[in-house]
């Protein structure tokens, strides 16, 4: 905690001071991407991910331990009748994602992933942000904290993810908030709300904007008013990643939550990070004009879990192996350019 004894003050200061990319390891990177057996800019964005690896590294890019963390938490919101789906399906998931049985554990397998899971005190739900803040500033600072240690063990590339029911009214009242609006242009479907469920979900977001009003031009008080601890706890792992020279891989619509809090704090604090996909939720894409990001994936996805992070990562990777073992001219023997 810092000196003032206010548990944002130490995340304002992180925010404020954010560290910048390594420009002399892009430029080596550079050098070598033109030297590659390859017309110049023939690979695209992968030669922009290959140099965005460079400068947030420090070193040739490179993924050798690339880590997906999925964080979550249980939202006092469900009370609203916001979803089709009982709270407890995410403890049970929590343990379908440890016994190997989800999207997200093929993915990994696939890509050659290593995975976390966050169990962010299931027993507990969030506080019903209808009512009062889901979280106390002490609490959502703690939380932001946790999620910190995301990268304790280390990693080169981190793709956050997350599972939470009722998150999806979470997120979408975030970015009521952030962005303005109607809450009609941000709530979606989710897990599948239609009918009366989406319409319950629909007043839910506007009642708690209109109860939080008065607090909504501080990033943070955003954060703890209408958040939930997966939501801290993902903010915290790419401010995190951030200081630790880490890459980031924010994956879909509630994910994005998290980063759109920070972007608002400091508009380069979402620098390091790429965006895996882009969500089937409507407000999605609008998110990401926002926040300045060109997602990778544009799968139809709607299921979290850090699936589209993932699938990104198999990108990265390529463009990191493209990168580093491709031949240069010289040595394959092949004529350059005249």
């Amino acid at each position: 905690m810092s000196a003032s004894g206010l548990p944002f003050d130490d995340f304002r200061e992180l925010v404020r001071n954010l560290p910048g990319p390594n420009s002399q390891a892009v430029d080596n990177a550079r050098t070598r991407d033109g030297q590659l057996t390859k017309p110049p800019g023939a690979l695209g964005r992968l030669e922009e991910i290959a140099l965005w690896l460079a400068a947030w590294t420090g070193r040739p890019p490179a993924v050798t331990r690339p880590l997906v963390a999925i964080f979550a938490g249980n939202h006092g919101v469900v009370d609203q009748g916001v979803s089709p789906f009982p709270q407890s399906v995410t403890a049970q998931m929590v343990e379908n994602f440890a016994a190997g049985g989800a999207a997200i554990n093929q993915i990994c397998v696939t890509h050659d992933l290593g995975l976390k899971i966050f169990d962010l005190a299931l027993e507990h739900p969030t506080a019903d942000f209808t009512k009062e803040a889901a979280l106390d500033e002490q609490a959502c600072a703690a939380t932001m904290a946790f999620g910190m240690e995301a990268i304790a063990g280390g990693t080169d590339l981190l793709c956050i993810g997350e599972m939470g029911i009722g998150n999806t009214t979470v997120a979408s009242a975030i970015y009521l908030a952030l962005y303005g609006g109607t809450a009609e242009e941000w709530v979606g479907p989710g897990t599948g709300a239609q009918g009366e469920v989406l319409q319950q979900k629909i007043e839910a977001v506007e009642k708690a904007v209109d109860l939080h009003k008065a607090h909504l031009n501080d990033p943070f008080e955003i954060l703890r008013r209408l958040g939930g601890r997966e939501i801290a706890a993902m903010a915290g792992a790419i401010l995190a990643a951030r200081m630790e020279c880490i890459p980031v891989i924010i994956d879909g619509f509630v994910a994005t939550a998290a980063a759109a809090v920070l972007h608002a704090a400091n508009p380069k604090a979402l620098d390091h990070c790429l965006v895996g996909h882009v969500s089937a939720e409507p407000g999605h894409i609008r998110v990401l004009e926002n926040i300045g990001k060109t997602p990778l994936l544009a799968l139809g996805m709607r299921l979290g879990e850090g699936t589209g992070a993932a699938l990104a990562a198999g990108i990265v990777k390529a463009a990191a192996q493209c990168h580093s073992g491709m031949a240069t001219f010289d040595q394959a023997g092949v004529s350059d350019k005249a």
